[in-house]
């Protein structure tokens, strides 16, 4: 994987019509597209499919994180809908990531569909040390939580894991090269770091080890989204 397959625009729009009118603009720049909560939740279910028939990664970041019944039942709904890529919260547990990678498997073989990859969400990119230890609760620093967290996953049967760069490369040495890591809290040179706390540049990111670059605002409040594109990609210098 390299250039635009590494990138996926997080569509975080009030607006449907805005979604659309951004997919179709940058369908053939991308390697995909993120529907978060704030989407999805306004456009429902059918985003998924629109996208699905435009590129080849799917996005569901809906964070899953519930008791493993009624995330299996989630997943399925995602499968259904047209995610090729999911996620779920590491904190969950065990058994709800199990619950997670076997209803993503079961659903996707009962519809004939390719399987839809199956992450989870280790610290969120808007924490920082002191966030995790004395609002979160959590005393160890981001970077053991974020690594013991993508262990669990790995041992659980996940295909891989949300996390920040920072935290990337000890990901990587640890869990292996086939181990997918997605990771938002890009910013471009000169983008406002935003909500973000924990962030980097989008090469930066790659020779940490990300697989998959989540960029929002930096294309989607762009002049010239493809514009803004095509020079994240061209900064990768992969071709």
């Amino acid at each position: 994987m390299k250039g635009k397959e590494r990138l996926l625009v997080a569509l975080d729009v009030d607006d449907w019509q805005e979604a659309r009118r951004l997919a179709d603009v940058l369908a053939g720049a991308v390697g995909g597209f993120k529907v978060g909560i704030r989407l999805y939740y306004r456009a429902g279910a059918g985003v998924l499919a629109y996208l699905r028939e435009r590129v080849p990664v799917v996005f569901a970041d809906l964070k899953l994180h519930d008791i493993p019944s009624t995330v299996d039942g989630g997943v399925r709904a995602l499968v259904a809908q047209g995610a090729t890529l999911l996620n779920v919260h590491a904190a969950g547990g065990r058994a709800m990531m199990a619950a997670a990678r076997d209803a993503a498997a079961d659903e996707a073989e009962r519809r004939g569909l390719i399987r839809p990859r199956v992450v989870a969400v280790t610290v969120l990119t808007s924490l920082d040390e002191t966030a995790l230890k004395e609002e979160v609760g959590i005393p160890e620093p981001v970077a053991v939580r974020a690594l013991a967290w993508a262990r669990l996953a790995q041992e659980a049967g996940l295909d891989g894991v949300v996390a920040s760069a920072w935290e990337a490369a000890a990901i990587r040495r640890a869990c292996g090269r086939d181990f997918i890591i997605v990771t938002p809290g890009i910013r471009p040179q000169g983008s406002s770091p935003g909500d973000q706390r924990r962030v980097v540049q989008p090469a930066e990111a790659v020779q940490a080890g990300a697989d998959y670059l989540v960029v929002g605002r930096p294309v989607t409040g762009a002049p010239d989204p493809v514009r803004a594109v095509r020079e994240i990609v061209a900064s990768l210098g992969e071709g």
